[in-house]
């Protein structure tokens, strides 16, 4: 069987650019990392990021507008809008992370501190790493793409059936939250 790639020309069919198109840009990603910080205010991203008020205004109403942010009212001054993570934004989690060991890895190599742990043993993460369906860690060696009438169709024909109970919650089967994470900077 040939190998089949990516139409490279056509960007509808792929959601890098609609990413990039969201978040492609240095001050999404520092807005997107305060708010990952318990960052909610836009004196707090001004203060925090020293990004000029204006980038900031036009970074926060596109991040609202692709519903990455939530714009509100603050309960105790009506006031006061604060800016909290959507469903869709802590959804980006796993790619800022995989950008900043990345840039940890081929970067400057400062020693980074605070450093981003697993709450329960406190010790710090593994890489992100592209899984399975049923959780082996894939290298690039093992994608390829295929046509999606071919899904679970092996190279020798037979059908693969997809894992069951691989998905996305603790051992204790309660999903994941992700109310503050503390410690990405």
């Amino acid at each position: 069987m040939e190998k089949l790639r990516e139409p490279l020309r056509e960007l509808n069919g792929c959601g890098l650019p609609e990413a990039l198109e969201v978040m492609g840009e240095r001050w999404s990603f520092m807005i997107l990392r305060a708010s990952f910080n318990g960052l909610h205010h836009f004196e707090e991203f001004l203060g925090e990021l020293g990004i000029a008020r204006n980038i900031l205004s036009n970074r926060l109403a596109k991040l609202v507008e692709h519903g990455i942010l939530d714009r509100q009212p603050c309960a105790d001054d009506r006031r006061r809008i604060e800016y909290r993570l959507t469903a869709k934004g802590y959804d980006l989690l796993p790619a800022m992370v995989a950008l900043r060991q990345w840039g940890q890895k081929y970067g400057v190599g400062a020693n980074e501190n605070p450093v981003l742990v697993d709450e329960l043993d406190r010790l710090p993460i593994g890489p992100v790493s592209i899984v399975s369906h049923d959780g082996r860690v894939l290298t690039g060696q093992d994608l390829r793409f295929v046509e999606r009438h071919d899904l679970g169709v092996r190279e020798d024909g037979s059908r693969a059936v997809p894992a069951t109970g691989f998905d996305r919650v603790r051992g204790d089967n309660e999903p994941v939250s992700l109310p503050h994470i503390a410690a990405v900077r």
